[in-house]
């Protein structure tokens, strides 16, 4: 059996970093010829746990941006006129491409695919609209839709 650490993850194996024992056949003839894993030496574990440290510092440095991020989003309401018919109801809708500029408007740069707007909007009013500017940070937007004169 020989101990190696795991390059990607494997399926029914383990995930990235992990240390695993393995086959001396698998390890030779498909995890290392394929760049999946690396043989668990003392040399390769060092490598590993300092690129892995560098790593989760670049990660901490990301998620801070995007938290900055979300605060700005936080602090802004934004405001949509369209033309509206009798109870209100919108001719057209606002989607998330009419958000997306709406917050381009205001001077904050957005994915389009971060807005998670269950439908469009179809009616005038006030929405909070969930933005998920990273898998670990989400916020919400204030939306306002109003009547244009």
């Amino acid at each position: 059996m020989k101990k190696v650490i795991l390059q990607q993850a494997v399926s029914d194996l383990g995930e990235v970093g992990e240390i695993v024992s393995v086959r001396d056949g698998y390890a030779r003839n498909f995890l290392l010829p394929r760049k999946l894993a690396l043989l668990a030496d003392e040399n390769n574990i060092r490598q590993f746990s300092h690129q892995k440290k560098l790593t989760q510092d670049s990660m901490k440095k990301i998620i801070q941006s995007y938290k900055e991020l979300a605060q700005k989003i936080e602090g802004v309401s934004c405001t949509i006129t369209r033309k509206a018919g009798e109870e209100d109801k919108l001719f057209g809708s606002v989607n998330s491409k009419d958000i997306e500029e709406s917050l381009k408007l205001e001077g904050i740069t957005v994915d389009r695919k971060w807005i998670q707007l269950a439908e469009p909007i179809k009616i005038l009013g006030v929405f909070t609209v969930p933005i998920k500017v990273h898998k670990e940070v989400t916020v919400n937007l204030k939306l306002w839709v109003v009547k244009e004169d």
